[in-house]
């Protein structure tokens, strides 16, 4: 195998212009958008971690927006049950209190009624004891006046002893 070094050399200052040639107007413009698409993608995978993270941060936001929500509705499920448990309470003591105000006033009005049934008692029996009185008084005063007086005595005795 033969080597011309004409050959080499005559490649080797092609090349060379070739270089000269692509550094003066290619390389330039080339390494420039080379250049451009390395920060492209840079400020993409920015903008994707800055995006990643304020997902991260909204996700936080609403575990503890839905936390404080479940908190929230458990109290006031809990109030609910406190308040209902307390009118309950309070119906059941104003029924106890009514009944008692009730039981109160028939007993009240059960101890007039019988203080007015004594009343009418003693007012006929009065009568029908000056009835019999007065009968037996006839029978007496016609028959024994002494005994009469022993009767009036008694009876005045009883009636003042009753009042």
């Amino acid at each position: 195998m033969n080597v011309l070094w004409e050959n080499i050399v005559i490649t080797m200052i092609s090349f060379a212009i070739l270089y000269w040639l692509l550094s003066k107007y290619a390389f330039g413009k080339l390494f420039a958008i080379m250049e451009q698409r390395r920060e492209l993608v840079r400020n993409q995978l920015e903008e994707a971690k800055q995006t990643r993270e304020q997902a991260t941060v909204y996700v936080e936001e609403q575990k503890e927006a839905l936390k404080q929500a479940r908190q929230d509705a458990f109290e006031i499920i809990e109030q609910s049950r406190q308040s209902s448990s307390k009118q309950a309470k309070d119906i059941l003591d104003q029924a106890k209190n009514d009944t008692n105000r009730m039981k109160n006033e028939a007993i009240r009005d059960i101890e007039i009624e019988r203080m007015k049934a004594i009343e009418a008692l003693r007012g006929e029996i009065g009568a029908y004891s000056v009835n019999i009185a007065s009968k037996l008084i006839e029978r007496e005063v016609e028959s024994n006046p002494a005994e009469q007086e022993k009767l009036v005595d008694q009876y005045l005795n009883e009636v003042g002893n009753k009042s």
